[in-house]
């Protein structure tokens, strides 16, 4: 079967709300709703790691991003992120389609929009040093699975149809 050769960059509780900091978590495992439109138009998922867990396991207290930024923690990032930037040089060096970055609002580690979480500090910087163009979206922090979510999912339509 031919390839859609497009793919998606995702935070890593997009696809395991497992790994949430304890009561943080929006949906029982995955985001089902973004997942089955990301699938339905025929789009790879590659899943980012979770620096959090790696870094403190699924018992950590919730943190911001300042008691996030250590050197270790952000050592931690910079390494996922060279990681992510070859596997896009990967993906685009073979005619695929990086479609761009999801992220999530508000987290320490993988905001995008506004204050910028430490990873995708790190994975944007990486970016645009190897001149790879990454279109955004961040999961809106209101985002719970099972809700009235039509107003992010129209987005997601809009971003995941280029």
């Amino acid at each position: 079967m031919e390839r859609s050769k497009r793919v998606v960059f995702i935070s890593h509780c997009i696809l395991n709300q497992n790994t949430v900091v304890y009561p943080l978590a929006r949906a029982k495992g995955a985001y089902k709703e973004i997942i089955q439109e990301i699938v339905s138009k025929g789009i790879g998922i590659h899943q980012l790691p979770c620096p959090e867990y790696r870094h403190l396991g699924l018992k950590r207290k919730p943190m911001d991003k300042l008691e996030y930024d250590t050197k270790e923690y952000r050592s931690l990032c910079k390494h996922i992120s060279q990681d992510t930037i070859n596997m896009m040089k990967e993906y685009l060096e073979n005619d695929c389609k990086v479609i761009g970055l999801i992220g999530i609002n508000e987290s320490p580690t993988c905001s995008i929009g506004g204050i910028k979480g430490i990873l995708m500090e790190e994975l944007i910087v990486l970016a645009e040093k190897e001149q790879i163009v990454l279109n955004t979206l961040d999961v809106p922090e209101e985002y719970f699975d099972g809700k009235d979510n039509e107003k992010f999912i129209k987005e997601l339509r809009e971003f995941i149809k280029n």
